[in-house]
């Protein structure tokens, strides 16, 4: 004998259940669009020209793109009084975003409370520890501009802090997603036995020598070699910088940092079966594209651990030019910086 429920019983459990999915595509749809599509953007950090750039793509992006969806509509401008090429910019920054509509306000707190996802753009990257705690805090979805921090200690910290908050970021240098270097990660098929970077290269005393900006080209070797890199040798001159990694598997990677004479992007790839140089830098869109998709809700296109062994490589870079030029092995950096990055978080995460 089957067990019928009567009429108004089926009516009630069909409306409920009905109600349940409706309630679960307004939490999801809410937890980053509005009703509209509309992805609202905050922005920390106007003392950079990634802040204005950006957002000039996000406002011409034609409609079928998923730039579109994306409206910044706060930003705490932010700004660093010991650096002037951060402090300086500010004022100039901040007038452009309020003739834009923008709403300027007061705190990162009040900020959070008007957008869907934030871009992390502050210049100086010892901002960005304390600057993403509270964005973390939050649970919105954020990008972190170059470089991820001034250092790998805060860099691991911010990594685990987002872990503990289980909040999605990523970093990235606008190199890495430039079609002609991108294509290295997109095609698995073709194997890569070695490649060399290299990209301007000045120095900011407040910063690990190749964060401020040697970072670029460091970025788009490893988006051709990939991870594992265990050893790094760096030769600095006024003018250079020359460091040469070792991968796990025996590959070579190599990166040239640029002072003195003509400056310029590129990247030179050892295939089995091939050899190309026509990387070229192409502009912030293809990186605005990818915020884009993770801020509706896709993939993080960078691990966390990528961008930390990018960090540890330029560490270990740093640590081998102070001794003379000696191998340093990113293990050895990682652990000195996890075991402080701990010590840095712990008041935060109790």
């Amino acid at each position: 004998m089957r067990f019928l429920l009567p009429l108004t019983s089926i009516v009630r459990l069909t409306l409920a259940i009905l109600l349940l999915g409706l309630s679960s595509m307004t939490l999801a749809q809410s937890e980053n669009t509005q009703p509209n599509g509309t992805i609202r953007v905050g922005v920390i950090g106007l003392d950079t020209s990634h802040a204005g750039a950006f957002a000039k793509i996000m406002r011409e992006a034609p409609a079928s793109s998923p730039m579109a969806r994306l409206k910044i509509v706060a930003a705490f401008p932010g700004g660093s009084p010991d650096l002037p090429s951060s402090i300086d910019r500010v004022p100039n920054y901040t007038k452009e975003f309020q003739t834009q509509g923008v709403q300027i306000v007061e705190s990162i707190d009040e900020l959070l409370g008007k957008v869907d996802a934030v871009i992390l753009n502050s210049l100086d990257g010892r901002k960005h520890l304390e600057q993403a705690y509270p964005v973390f805090m939050s649970g919105k979805r954020v990008f972190i501009d170059k470089p991820l921090a001034a250092d790998l200690t805060d860099a691991i910290a911010i990594a685990k802090l987002a872990e503990h908050f289980k909040t999605p970021w990523f970093t990235s240098s606008s190199l890495r997603f430039t079609p002609t270097i991108y294509r290295y990660r997109e095609n698995t098929g073709r194997k890569i036995l070695g490649a060399q970077s290299w990209s301007p290269c000045s120095l900011e005393p407040h910063h690990t020598d190749l964060t401020w900006y040697g970072i670029h080209g460091v970025e788009a070797l490893y988006t051709a070699m990939g991870t594992g890199c265990e050893q790094v040798t760096r030769t600095k001159t006024e003018g250079a910088d020359l460091v040469v990694g070792k991968w796990k598997d025996g590959r070579i990677g190599v990166f040239r940092g640029i002072r003195t004479g003509t400056q310029g992007y590129g990247l030179t790839v050892f295939g089995n079966d091939f050899l190309e140089n026509d990387a070229k830098y192409e502009g912030y869109e293809p990186l605005v594209l990818q915020i884009a998709k993770f801020f509706a809700g896709g993939p993080t296109p960078v691990e966390s651990q990528e961008s930390i062994e990018i960090m540890a490589f330029i560490q270990a870079a740093q640590q081998s030019s102070d001794q003379q030029g000696i191998p340093v092995t990113l293990q050895s950096v990682m652990e000195n910086a996890s075991a402080q990055a701990l010590k840095k978080i712990q008041p935060w995460i109790q």
